[in-house]
């Protein structure tokens, strides 16, 4: 089977898998919803950000379900490796590309139907958007851009892990990296020894430019930042995720 023919196949395949893994489906679907009923709700009134505050959080929910549900790859990954599949699909001269791409591709299909969950229930609690069509189109291009960007890291924690169990802990780790942003709270009100870290990390550019193309405000340079980010994270993933898996199905 030739590589561009797989591509599909292997994409077909991990979203098969991803529907019969109804927990994780469930979980990637719900948990930014609840987290978001729970900002808007809970904290919502006592947090100052000079707009209603579901619209403020909506973006950072947005990157948050896009972390979460792309860092799903990691586990998919690993129990492919540890269940043997592969020397099958070595058989069948099928590659790397082809078999961690069709993952890649498989998380973007499952992170925009999460996506489009979070907008629904953020529609019905008051969130509304001042964008035209090329602001819809560019908030969404860098969301699809950053679910590719950690989808693809995801892919290569999964070769690197051994265990399944232990690509999970990459979870936790994507979840928790909004926190420390502009996701819930400008970061001008966070302590000031962690101003530095909210400003350069990488989720805070782009939850800035969802926020801002959403909003129809003016975005400087986070979309500029936003795409450096996932281009790195895209080409250290490629350079790495040949070699890795060469390495592994040997």
């Amino acid at each position: 089977m030739s590589e561009l023919a797989a591509w599909p196949v292997m994409t077909g395949r991990a979203v098969r898998l991803s529907l019969r893994n109804l927990d994780a489906l469930l979980t990637s679907f719900l948990m930014p919803v609840l987290v978001m009923l729970l900002f808007v709700y809970l904290f919502g009134g006592a947090i100052q950000t000079g707009v209603d505050y579901v619209t403020y959080a909506v973006p950072g929910i947005l990157v948050m379900c896009a972390s979460y549900g792309a860092s799903l790859t990691a586990v998919a990954v690993s129990q492919d490796m540890s269940r043997g599949i592969v020397d099958r699909f070595r058989s069948m001269d099928v590659g790397g590309g082809a078999f961690l791409g069709g993952h890649v591709a498989a998380s973007t299909v499952r992170n925009l139907a999460s996506l489009v969950i979070v907008f629904v229930v953020a529609f019905l609690l008051g969130f509304r958007t001042e964008a035209g069509l090329a602001g819809w189109a560019a908030a969404t291009g860098v969301l699809v851009t950053f679910v590719l960007a950690i989808s693809s890291v995801s892919a290569v924690v999964g070769l690197l892990s051994r265990t399944p169990e232990a690509a999970g802990g990459f979870t936790f780790f994507v979840m928790f990296l909004p926190y420390p942003s502009s996701a819930f709270v400008p970061v001008h009100t966070m302590p000031t020894w962690l101003h530095g870290f909210a400003e350069n990390q990488p989720a805070t550019p782009i939850i800035e430019s969802v926020r801002g193309l959403l909003l129809d405000q003016p975005v400087g340079s986070d979309p500029w930042k936003a795409l450096a980010w996932c281009g790195g994270f895209l080409l250290v993933s490629a350079m790495l995720s040949g070699r890795l898996f060469r390495r592994r199905a040997h």
